[in-house]
């Protein structure tokens, strides 16, 4: 089921931003807060950092997923109301990074929540974080959604 015109016209320009670290460096984490500074400025695509999942509509997560950040990651993707979208920050969340074969390590995000959007690099520049969020606000506009089945989706 799709999203209304109206969802699509409201979300293009207000998509609210819930950032969350899953135990990497923390150099992904200046970048994605790089961003929301006056020289990069991601507000004037509507885009705002928010302090709860619970009104956020875009999950940014960077880090690999660790056995002691799953179960939070989950109860904070599952906090967010539908239609929700994650982008995923870094190498380390995309792939594992150097973080990879690690005995506390689950794995990267997708293996765990369905990603809309990677943004690569090790750390990224906050122009490919931009990037990636206005593709995402591209797809929205042609009626893509939250709800669509996606490759290696593991819903619990």
């Amino acid at each position: 089921m799709g999203m209304s015109k109206l969802n699509r016209w409201a979300l293009k320009r207000s998509l609210w931003a819930f950032h969350i670290n899953t135990g990497s460096c923390n150099g992904c984490d200046i970048e994605v807060i790089d961003a929301f500074t006056p020289r990069y400025d991601v507000e004037r695509f509507g885009i705002r950092l928010v302090g709860s999942p619970r009104h956020a509509d875009l999950l940014v997560i960077t880090g690999p997923i660790t056995r002691k950040s799953l179960p939070r990651i989950l109860r904070v993707y599952n906090q967010m109301p539908d239609p929700k979208f994650v982008v995923v920050a870094g190498t380390c969340a995309a792939t594992g990074g150097l973080f990879t074969g690690s005995y506390n390590i689950v794995g990267s995000v997708d293996e765990v929540i369905p990603v809309d959007a990677y943004v690569i690099g090790c750390p990224f520049r906050p122009e490919a974080l931009i990037d990636a969020v206005v593709k995402l606000i591209e797809k929205i506009e042609k009626g893509g959604n939250g709800d669509e089945p996606r490759e290696n989706r593991e819903d619990n």
